[in-house]
């Protein structure tokens, strides 16, 4: 130390130290007297310039600039700032404020926290716009993906807002909102009420839309103590109400609450969340609300959609500008018309429960329109099992959907509905990539019972047996009814045995003789089905009849004829004939045309009138007794094969 030239320096200065000290007090003198008389409306220009240069929009201090640097707490007065909006959208600047009074604190920022004592706003007026490619006019930096995290705001101690305004034009759902904003501590009852206050009122897709939201005031908020608030928005035919609290205070990806929804149609929620949704009827369900991060969490509801009771988990987390949606819901009884509504059935609330109708009269396939642009919008996946089904006319009793939604592609596996007896399983394939959506299905019945089918007469079963089938169709279409309409595959139907009531059985083939005689007497015997297959080819929406056999121990019938899917229109001919011989036949096939909601059964006129020709001239040529020949079967036809026809079948 003793021939270290700074330490000497120090301990005994001389002339040169002397004069650098008396600089170095010069210029720190100095520099403290051009900040005093510094003004710093000098750098309103530079700011501006620099802000707008960044951002890629105009920024301008348009009014006076003041800033007080010599404390713990240095503070910033701005007047008239405003911000431009991007150039999409400039004929609406972003943001405009009166004033802004703002404060930090610096011993915080000495550890890299940013707090702040103090923030006034005065008088902001603020335009959010969404237009129909999804660019937000308030995202300063649109190339980076937003990842559904939420606004991490420093932690402000005390906020007050004066005559605040909030815009808001949602372009691609129609939604637009204009609300005052309020956020001031009242220092006596004159002043009014204390707390945060967001009232808005617009418009969705031309209905009345409102959003309320409150808070308690911003006075000594600190990070470790929650924030209560509450949110009331209603529109479209849809109301949400939730009570909560944001647990980090301006941390708005963490919050927890009760949520309560209700609305008309499940559908219409995505006007105002943007989750895709099936069309149900009007429901009302509450639950748990989280918000951790990107992930949105509905847990613990219960309620009602229609007539049925709903419960489950939702949760909804986004990233890379895409939402996902994973459901897990059950029920514990089902009104099997509620479900028919999210097939596209249009669903009608009474005192007895739920009603679902196709949409037109006389029609039996759904043909509300599938949302492919909503599909599209998100990927997610969907469990659902209804516990028991209220009683109905199909005895179903129990459900289990499946569903994968990714890339506009929505598969649906499984769907099965379990009968009193048999089941119904499938799966379906929907490409939603497309505005004409194009669905493939494949369904399996096992074992449904005929007589759930055929109503029965006499207080007796009329047929018995059980059904097996399948459809394999695919098309294009927005609804079901157009994916009929339009469809191609394979229709097939089988019975592998089973019982018929002698007198309808006889009837097959119009033994008058044998049949009426049966259904006059009432006689309750019945007749084995050998076997009955139905195999129709789909083309253009029209099912062709190319296997249409009954086989029963006293007649064989054999059909021909369409169905069309699109008219939903049946032209059935069944030609029978009998096994043994039959006086008093008369050779007439029957008809079955008509609705599919109510076809009409018939007889061939022209075919009976032929026979009643041939019999005439039988009488007239040979004699009245050789004229009755023409109503005698002498019974030749055989049995069919039954194992190949049902090997084609399926």
């Amino acid at each position: 130390m003793t021939r270290d030239p700074v330490w000497l320096a120090v301990r005994h200065p001389g002339r040169p130290e002397f004069v650098a000290l008396g600089i170095l007090l010069t210029v720190t003198a100095a520099f403290l007297v051009f900040l005093i008389l510094f003004d710093w409306n000098w750098l309103r220009g530079p700011i501006g310039r620099s802000a707008s240069a960044s951002t890629g929009r105009e920024i301008a201090l348009n009014g006076d600039l003041d800033v007080k640097l010599f404390s713990w707490t240095p503070s910033a007065t701005v007047r008239g700032l405003s911000i431009g909006g991007p150039a999409w959208a400039r004929e609406k600047k972003t943001a405009e404020v009166s004033r802004l009074d703002v404060s930090v604190r610096l011993r915080r920022l000495f550890i890299g926290q940013v707090e702040v004592p103090s923030l006034t706003i005065t008088r902001p007026v603020v335009h959010l716009i969404v237009d129909e490619q999804g660019r937000r006019s308030w995202d300063l930096n649109p190339d980076r993906p937003d990842d559904g995290r939420g606004a991490k705001l420093p932690v402000i101690q005390r906020l007050v807002i004066n005559e605040g305004r909030l815009t808001l034009d949602e372009q691609r759902r129609g939604m637009k909102l204009d609300a005052t904003v309020t956020a001031r501590e009242a220092r006596s009852p004159e002043d009014g009420e204390s707390g945060f206050l967001l009232d808005g009122k617009g418009t969705m897709n031309g209905e009345p839309l409102t959003l309320r939201v409150t808070g308690g005031p911003f006075i000594n908020i600190r990070r470790d103590r929650p924030y209560d608030f509450t949110a009331d928005l209603a529109g479209a035919g849809t109301r949400l109400k939730a009570d909560g609290s944001v647990t980090r205070p301006f941390d708005l990806g963490r919050f927890n609450a009760v949520l309560e929804l209700e609305g008309r149609d499940l559908a219409d929620i995505y006007l105002l969340t943007g989750i895709t949704a099936p069309n149900t009827p009007p429901y009302r369900l509450r639950g748990s609300l989280s918000r951790n991060g990107s992930l949105f969490r509905f847990a613990d509801f219960s309620g009602r959609v229609g007539s049925s009771d709903l419960s489950g988990v939702v949760e909804v987390k986004k990233a890379n500008d895409r939402r996902r949606v994973d459901a897990q819901l059950a029920s514990r009884s089902l009104d099997i018309d509620d479900l028919a509504a999210v097939l596209g059935a249009r669903p009608q609330v009474t005192s007895g429960g739920t009603v679902a109708t196709s949409g037109k009269p006389g029609k039996l396939l759904p043909d509300a329109p599938l949302r492919t642009e909503r599909l599209r919008t998100m990927d997610g996946t969907l469990s659902y099992r209804a516990g028991s089904v209220k009683a109905n006319a199909l005895d179903i009793r129990q459900v289990r959907l499946g569903a994968d939604l990714k890339d506009g592609i929505l598969k649906l596996d499984p769907v099965s509905f379990a009968f009193s007896r048999g089941e119904l399983n499938g799966t379906a394939r929907i490409d939603a990539t497309r505005d004409t959506p194009y669905s493939a299905v494949d369904f399996r019945l096992g074992g449904y019972p005929l007589e759930s089918i055929i109503p029965a007469r006499g207080g007796a079963p009329t047929v018995t047996g059980r059904a097996l089938g399948r459809a394999k169709l695919e098309g294009p279409g927005a609804s079901i009814h157009e994916l009929a309409a339009n469809s191609k595959g394979t229709i097939s139907l089988v019975v592998p045995h089973g019982q018929m009531r002698s007198a309808f059985a006889e009837l097959l083939g119009i033994n008058v003789g044998a049949g009426l005689a049966k259904l006059l007497s009432g006689d309750q015997s019945s007749s084995a089905i050998r076997c009955a297959v139905a195999n129709f080819s789909v083309a253009g929406g029209t099912a062709t009849a190319s296997t249409f056999v009954i086989d029963t121990d006293v007649v064989l019938a054999q059909g021909t004829g369409t169905i069309d899917l699109g008219a939903e229109t049946l032209n059935l001919r069944i030609d029978g004939k009998t096994k043994k011989p039959r006086l008093l036949r008369i050779w007439a096939p029957i008809t079955v045309n008509g609705p599919l909601v109510s076809p009409r059964l018939g007889v061939d006129i022209a075919a009976v009138a032929a026979q009643g020709g041939i019999v005439g001239a039988l009488a007239t040529l040979i004699s009245p007794i050789a004229g009755l020949l023409g109503f005698v079967d002498p019974g030749l036809a055989e049995d069919a094969d039954c194992g190949a026809l049902i090997a084609g079948a399926r």
